[in-house]
């Protein structure tokens, strides 16, 4: 690890992972951040956090960016004697919008960059990799990572992604619900097997909203069309599924973000009528850029 003094500020983006039929598989990147930045000190932990779930998130080693921080120092062969992090998040936790991810990809790329020749021994595909283990699965942190609209998949035990360019057009409103959901507490809710049927209708959709998503957003609403998880989850997130149904009904593309209980509708316009209390909208564009890596003066 280099000198204590060096540091650098990483920007990762939040993201919306599944749309629809995409279950683990789909991600897109959203213009919404958090911001962290990353000292060598010469001993200890110092960490402050401000913005998003700040109230929530610990100070000490078990904080997500320390740890992916620390997961790559492993492997590279060289912890820091100490480390000073300061976090200014605007991602909502806990609403499906890749808050863990961009934790886990922002210590990562820290950790990277203040090893000398950290890219060379760790190039961005075994990131992604080390990456999807500590978050749980490689669709987040895909799109948090390369930014776009990304189809992430595992082959041969490892984690693999590429990037696709979204189409112009394609608009983001955010709802987001004031009350939290866990992922496992969602993930818990799918069952181990379903209908035939229904793998094949959410594969062809997937296929198509690949399609709608960088070439024909007029597609949207057909192929956001979902059988594979967003059912299953309806009781954790009734507010939620009323929304997700209501705004169909309209013919508005809207889905779960992640595994909720946000929702991701591809509008341009005004919602706020639409959300029930306590909700928050915000329109936003997609990130084209992914995570973004500074480095900063080296203090003396």
């Amino acid at each position: 690890m280099t000198a204590a003094g060096s540091a650098v500020r990483v920007r990762v983006p939040a993201s919306s992972a599944n749309v629809g039929p995409g279950f683990d598989t789909l991600g897109l990147a959203l213009q919404l951040y958090d911001e962290v930045t990353v000292e060598v000190t010469d001993a200890g932990l110092d960490i402050d956090v401000v913005g998003a779930g700040a109230a929530e998130v610990p100070r000490d080693e078990s904080h997500l960016v320390v740890r992916a921080l620390r997961t790559v120092a492993e492997r590279l062969g060289g912890q820091p004697p100490g480390i000073r992090l300061r976090a200014r998040n605007a991602i909502p936790q806990g609403r499906g919008l890749g808050s863990s991810a961009a934790a886990v990809v922002a210590g990562m790329l820290a950790a990277r960059a203040l090893h000398p020749g950290g890219a060379g021994l760790l190039p961005d595909g075994e990131l992604l990799a080390l990456a999807a283990v500590l978050e749980g699965h490689p669709d987040n942190v895909a799109a948090c990572l390369l930014g776009g609209l990304t189809i992430a998949w595992t082959e041969d035990g490892a984690p693999r992604a590429v990037r696709l360019e979204p189409h112009r057009d394609v608009s983001v409103t955010l709802l987001v619900p004031p009350e939290a959901l866990s992922t496992q507490a969602a993930r818990g809710l799918l069952p181990d097997h379903v209908p035939h049927t229904d793998a094949a209708r959410n594969a062809g959709r997937a296929a198509l909203l690949v399609h709608a998503l960088t070439a024909d957003p007029s597609l949207l609403l057909s192929s956001t069309r979902d059988w594979l998880h967003q059912p299953y989850r309806e009781a954790a997130m009734p507010e939620t599924a009323a929304l997700v149904a209501r705004l169909r009904a309209r013919g508005i593309p809207a889905v779960v973000s992640g595994a909720g209980p946000a929702v991701t509708a591809f509008a341009d316009a005004d919602l706020r009528a639409d959300v029930p209390s306590g909700w928050s909208v915000q329109r936003l564009a997609v990130d084209l850029g992914g995570a973004v890596l500074t480095p900063l003066p080296a203090r003396p």
